[in-house]
């Protein structure tokens, strides 16, 4: 028997704005919407953000924006400020107060949340985030109040679960939750005809071995090192074709890299942003994926190259390996290893079997594990909707 919530989450940015913890919170929310549940999203503003207050999205989310001109270090300082207005104003409205992302809005939410006895719960969105909160006199208020006020604090990968513990936490506190993935939006091709129809549409040639990176282009998504790893790669495979898809910051100086190791447009192509609709569609209509970042929380990106069925190169740290298992999934290489990325895209550009192999392997973890039904049931035993079930602690 579910018992029915009505839950405040707090999340600095939203999409529009994309990012792992972005996409999650508007798959779940909506979601949970559609299981009965009431939620609204309290979220800041700013481009790519529409210019209101109040705002349902494209998924049938209620979302409202509390900042809309505030720039740089007063844009986070009045965020703060109403996001602990709201939690008193809308005091009525909701049951259960979920905080997505750390903050200077925690400093200022998690007072009044526990001045109203309101349940209170934290989802850590990174690896290092604990590490880094404990570096500052106000992040570590903030892991104090978390510490005792927070019925549960959820977390991605099991270095954070030891950030979490060395931090302070409770074991019994802390919880494993994933990001989720839509298996139905993200598929794999139907057929070679397929992929061939979307290569004509992107301008890709039909016979080129395809590596695709999907996010945001800076720097600590080790797009540096890929860039080198792939221009080893392409000496061997004379193909192969690098798709770097997102936008950022680090876009010039990724593309005067490129040019440096001689990658001209027939080898890198800088897609830009595209909307969130298209990404799986670019993604059925490439080889490999790729990502080998120094760090991560659980890459929403990652997962939906695995609900696309593609194989993966992926950096070995702890929110990768989780995912992938090295010879079964993909091939995982230590961070900064250029010579080792290089072979392992080499090795999966030139095997169709093995690629295919992992496909299917991949596909059948993120049906199995982390489709965004899977992932929600476990958001109804933490928040107590679902009377029946229980989360087990890290």
């Amino acid at each position: 028997m579910c018992k029915l919530k009505k839950i405040l989450l707090i999340t600095e940015n939203y999409p529009p704005v994309m990012g792992g913890s972005e996409i999650e919170a508007q798959r779940v929310a909506a979601s949970l919407i559609e299981r009965g549940h009431k939620v609204h999203i309290l979220c800041a503003g700013g481009a790519p953000m529409p210019e209101v207050r109040d705002w349902t999205d494209r998924m049938g989310v209620p979302v409202r924006i509390l900042t809309r001109r505030s720039r740089g270090v007063w844009r986070d300082r009045v965020f703060a400020g109403m996001v602990a207005l709201y939690l008193w104003r809308l005091r009525s409205q909701y049951d259960t107060v979920y905080f997505l992302m750390q903050g200077l809005h925690l400093v200022t939410g998690l007072p009044v949340a526990r001045l109203l006895g309101k349940p209170i719960f934290m989802k850590v969105s990174g690896s290092s985030l604990i590490s880094l909160m404990q570096s500052t006199a106000l992040g570590r208020l903030e892991l104090k109040w978390l510490q005792r006020w927070a019925r549960v604090l959820m977390v991605l990968n099991q270095g954070m679960v030891d950030e979490a513990l060395s931090a302070g936490f409770r074991r019994d506190q802390i919880i494993w939750v994933p990001n989720p993935v839509d298996i139905e939006e993200f598929r794999p091709r139907s057929s070679e005809e397929e992929a061939d129809e979307l290569r004509n549409r992107f301008e890709i040639p039909l016979r080129a071995r395809v590596v695709i990176y999907v996010g945001r282009l800076s720097h600590e998504k080790g797009l540096i090192e890929l860039l080198r790893g792939f221009a080893q790669a392409a000496k061997e495979v004379p193909d192969s074709l690098l798709l770097l898809v997102g936008d950022g910051p680090q876009r010039a100086e990724l593309e005067s890299i490129a040019a440096g190791l001689e990658l001209g447009a027939d080898k890198v192509r800088f897609v830009g942003y595209i909307d969130i609709k298209q990404v799986p569609l670019w993604l059925r209509c490439s080889d490999v994926f790729a990502l080998v970042s120094p760090a991560e929380g659980l890459s929403c990106a990652l997962l939906e190259a695995m609900a696309a069925g593609l194989a993966s190169v992926v950096s070995a740290i702890p929110a990768n390996s989780q995912l992938i298992d090295d010879g079964v999934h993909g091939l995982t290489v230590p961070f900064g290893a250029d010579d080792a990325l290089g072979e392992a895209i080499s090795r999966l550009l030139t095997n169709g079997d093995m690629r295919s192999r992992m496909a299917e392997e991949t596909r059948k973890r993120a049906v199995e594990h982390y489709s965004t039904p899977k992932v929600v049931d476990r958001y109804e035993a933490i928040f107590g909707a679902d009377r029946n079930a229980r989360p087990t602690p890290c």
